[in-house]
């Protein structure tokens, strides 16, 4: 593992970075286990030991175990699961098999960051990072990208013509000091361990482990070397786990493995039925982002960024409470700081400033920037009545089929494939009123993708119509600063 300290101060102690590696140093100390025997005591329902736990790490990212044996040891995790220790270790051990980030002195308490377990139209941390950047955090946001129906924010940034995801730690480090934040994508010496396991993950249907779900997202939290981080949990229709009890117990997991890490974690529980926001696929969305930071956003997505953000500065003592820190990003919002922030990030992440200056001005026409569809289509509501639900799995499912999404790690995306709510639950239609705009190429959509589509949404009398409920049903960790 290596420390990075960007050309500044080394650690004078070296216990400093033994603190870091000394499971990795022990693990030299220790005879060499037999893998066969490590997979064996696992498929028994055992407990690995730490030295156990450190030498399979090790393996993985030496490249000196076979894939047959990583799939076989992922396997034995997915069925007999792991305790809290084994979880713990193997999330430090991943974290230290590449770079761990060092920041200046001075942002001591400052560094946070957030994770999304992943949504429909779930385009918070574009409006997140630069307000958290504006109320004087330091975000090194490291995202992904799109995989299945869920949106990358990578994907996302990269239908801006210019902005560069890939940043070496220098230029992190320098991004960060002149704005306050930047959105970037895992460089290979950053965790590598957790991109051999992921792989091999995919390919072995053992994605929805709890302990390797946790180990793969707080290893690389880990690795951002933070102060606080809090994580949206999502459950519901469209979301990896359908119900609140399911996903609250991987919650509970991540905030005690990242406390654990010592990273100040809290979680929140949001419901991912529909859509949030009004706007899917890439451009769209960073359209959507964008008038959010002008102050005209939708109020689940602030909701969402509110809450997280108030979180964050509750968490690293820029706000007495989370209601304090809610106010403090709603600020930021509103007032146009994190607008300026978005803009600058985007300069210094290789956007020309004259296309990031048009495309945070007041009126501007985004598709003179960003790739607009050959075609939109718009669907009607069958019948009058009112919104009682969008499904928003189904939207997303038949999205990704025209191009908005990739199968597979690498597959090419369609930035200008997205779709358009034109209509909000609670909302009186009547029939024949356009309820969805399709945007799509040359890839039209089937007589099946379309009735797909007119299925996802719901209609009902008045009596039976709710407006929308609150996407974050609970907040989980630590919610004071002391």
């Amino acid at each position: 593992m290596t420390i990075v300290t960007f050309g500044l101060r080394k650690p004078e102690n070296p216990t400093a970075i033994q603190s870091v590696t000394g499971s990795t140093a022990k693990s030299m100390e220790v005879d060499m286990f037999s893998i066969p025997d490590l997979i064996r005591k696992k498929r028994d329902g055992k407990v690995l030991s730490h030295e156990e736990i450190v030498e399979f790490v090790k393996a993985v990212s030496t490249g000196t175990i076979q894939d047959s044996q990583i799939g076989a040891m992922l396997m034995a995790i997915w069925l007999k699961g792991m305790v809290a220790t084994e979880t713990q270790t193997l999330t430090r051990e991943m974290m230290a098999s590449g770079d761990v980030l060092s920041w200046p002195e001075e942002w001591n308490g400052l560094m946070v960051d957030k994770h999304s377990t992943g949504g429909v139209g779930d385009k918070v941390s574009l409006v997140l990072a630069p307000a958290l950047a504006a109320c004087g955090c330091k975000v090194p946001m490291i995202s992904g990208r799109g995989l299945a129906h869920t949106g990358g924010t990578l994907d996302k940034l990269e239908s801006i013509r210019g902005f560069s995801i890939d940043q070496s730690a220098a230029q992190i480090k320098n991004i960060l000091t002149s704005v306050g934040c930047c959105i970037v994508g895992q460089t290979q010496r950053l965790v590598p361990a957790d991109r051999v396991l992921y792989a091999v993950r995919d390919a072995t249907s053992t994605v929805d482990s709890l302990p390797l779900i946790t180990g793969s997202i707080i290893s690389k939290k880990g690795a951002e070397s933070l102060c606080a981080l809090v994580l949206d949990v999502k459950f519901g229709r469209a979301a990896l786990y359908k119900d609140l009890e399911s996903a609250k117990e991987l919650a509970e997991m991540l905030v005690e493995t990242g406390n654990g890490l010592g990273i100040r974690t809290g979680a929140v529980l949001s419901c991912m039925d529909s859509v949030i926001g009004r706007c899917v696929g890439n451009s769209l969305e960073v359209i959507e982002s964008l008038e959010t930071l002008k102050g005209k956003g939708p109020s689940d997505l602030m909701e969402l960024v509110n809450t997280l953000g108030g979180m964050l500065l509750m968490m690293t003592g820029l706000a007495a409470d989370v209601s304090e820190g809610e106010k403090k990003i709603r600020d930021a919002v509103i007032g146009g700081a994190a607008l300026s922030k978005f803009q600058a990030m985007m300069e210094a992440q290789g956007v020309a400033s004259e296309t990031a200056r048009h495309l945070c001005s007041a009126h501007t026409d985004y598709f003179t920037v960003l790739r607009r569809s050959e075609h939109q289509l718009e669907l009607e509501a069958p019948e009058d009545g009112f919104i009682e639900d969008v499904d928003g799995l189904t939207l997303a499912e038949v999205l990704h089929q025209l191009g908005a999404g990739r199968s597979q790690a690498g597959q090419p995306v369609n930035h200008s494939v997205g779709a358009e709510l034109l209509v909000e639950v609670g909302q009186r239609v009547k029939k024949g009123v356009p309820w969805l705009r399709l945007h799509y190429d040359s890839l039209a959509p089937t007589p099946d993708q379309m009735s797909r589509l007119q299925s996802a949404l719901r209609q009902g009398p008045a009596a039976q119509t709710k407006g929308r409920l609150p996407l974050v049903r609970e907040l989980l960790g630590k919610v004071s600063f002391t």
